[in-house]
């Protein structure tokens, strides 16, 4: 027999096999590509950065029995291949593709006999339990008066936006915004007059801090949402030709270099976490024409391909996250010159569908922000009416998606800003 024997279940021969809970556990967490394991052990398995495919030991008996875990919950995106190493599995010679490619799996194998092989005791999938606090605060910031202006305006749990506050940093306009960390948010790129790539941190007390030098590429009207619980993901935008590109942020605020885009270039479009972990990109201008179009986000930053748009084509809308695991684009304009400004919504389910046009409530409006608060509501805010006046307005929405008539805004009237969500505390 290859394993150990203790604490184990019954194994016909009268010894003992090893159970899940009297295995060795390994001290390492498997990373590479390849790995060989061996009976009576337990092993993590950690497949974000690439597949890994595992051997099984060539010679084993019967109750020998191995077991392993999706480690960061990424087989889904990166599969791990078992080579049972000259013996059968599950009836089938080693010739057979052995696959495992489901988030948070979990597999416990037994070898039974030459015949059969290595049989899987279980292969259950572990709900992703834990789940973040969801931000209770938001934060409105930079935007264009008529000029640049790098001030913020904190909204508290209740949806109350505060008088401004003396930005930090370079004041800019087009820039976008998300949470990241849990509880922090980060603004990044925009325009100065010429196309800049740095970023400010927000702590979860609300701080701005300084300017951090960018990393990717420069660029203003590209849009962010936080993704995989407590990451971020900035994307698209334009120089004068729009891009794809998206650039990754981390929980501890770093961003990452330009990763090449999926799906139609664009500007002026809007961005929203949903389904609790993902991201979605909509709508916007791809240099010719409004579009619907949406790019989904799974919970590890990868971007799909377009999805054929619900509603109004329409650019310099804005968009945030409700009811938990919702989401909803909302106002912007049909027109290049902002005479086509609406205030129709279109809401997204929890699995990133996008339901039809929804008549607004409020002054019509774009180039406005929107942010969560309270822990399941939103709130838009700001923009440039359908006359191309600024506007320091807000519109709450409920838990269940429903838009707020307008509320007399609070601060500066500008446009071009962004907003994200901060802080866990109430």
């Amino acid at each position: 027999m290859s394993g150990i024997v203790q604490n184990n279940i019954l194994r016909s021969s009268g010894t003992i096999a090893v159970s899940a809970a009297g295995l060795n556990w390994s001290d390492t967490i498997i990373t590479g590509s390849t790995a060989t394991v061996e009976a009576g052990n337990g092993y993590w398995i950690n497949t974000t950065s690439n597949t890994c495919t595992i051997t099984l030991p060539s010679s084993a008996e019967k109750g020998d029995q191995i077991v392993l875990i999706d480690y960061a919950r990424t087989w889904g995106t990166n599969s791990i291949f078992i080579d049972s190493n000259g013996l059968n599995y599950q009836g089938n010679d080693d010739t057979y593709t052995v696959e495992y490619n489901t988030d948070g799996q979990s597999v416990n194998i037994i070898y039974s006999d030459a015949t059969k092989g290595w049989i899987p005791l279980e292969d259950d999938v572990t709900a992703d339990a834990p789940v973040a606090p969801p931000t209770q605060k938001g934060i409105f910031g930079y935007g264009f008066t008529g000029s640049n202006v790098s001030m913020t305006n904190l909204v508290n749990s209740s949806g109350v936006i505060a008088a401004d506050v003396t930005g930090v940093g370079t004041a800019r306009r087009g820039l976008a915004a998300t949470s990241y960390g849990g509880d922090k948010a980060i603004f990044g790129y925009g325009y100065t007059g010429s196309y800049v790539s740095l970023t400010n941190l927000v702590s979860n007390s609300g701080v701005v801090a300084s300017d951090t030098t960018g990393v990717g590429t420069a660029r203003r009207y590209l849009d962010a949402a936080s993704y995989g619980g407590d990451k971020g993901i900035f994307g698209y935008g334009s120089t004068g030709s729009n891009f794809s590109l998206t650039n990754l942020v981390s929980n501890s605020g770093v961003v990452s270099a330009d990763v090449t885009g999926v799906g139609t270039a664009r500007r002026y479009l809007a961005a929203s976490s949903y389904g609790g972990d993902k991201a979605i990109f909509g709508y916007g201008y791809n240099g010719s024409s409004m579009v619907s179009l949406t790019n989904l986000v799974s919970n590890t930053g990868v971007v799909s391909s377009d999805t054929t748009g619900v509603g109004t084509a329409r650019s310099n809308l804005a968009a945030s996250n409700y009811g938990g695991d919702k989401a909803i684009f909302a106002y912007g304009s049909t027109t290049g010159d902002g005479s086509g400004a609406v205030s129709l919504k279109n809401l997204v389910s929890n699995t990133g569908v996008v339901a039809s046009n929804v008549t607004g409530v409020g002054t019509a409006r774009y180039a406005l922000a929107a942010t969560s608060y309270g822990g399941d509501k939103s709130i838009f805010g700001y923009g440039d009416n359908a006359s191309d006046s600024k506007v320091s307005m807000s519109n709450l929405v409920s838990s269940s998606g429903v838009v707020a008539s307008d509320v007399t805004g609070v601060g500066t009237a500008r446009s071009y800003l962004g907003a994200a969500g901060y802080s866990t505390s109430a």
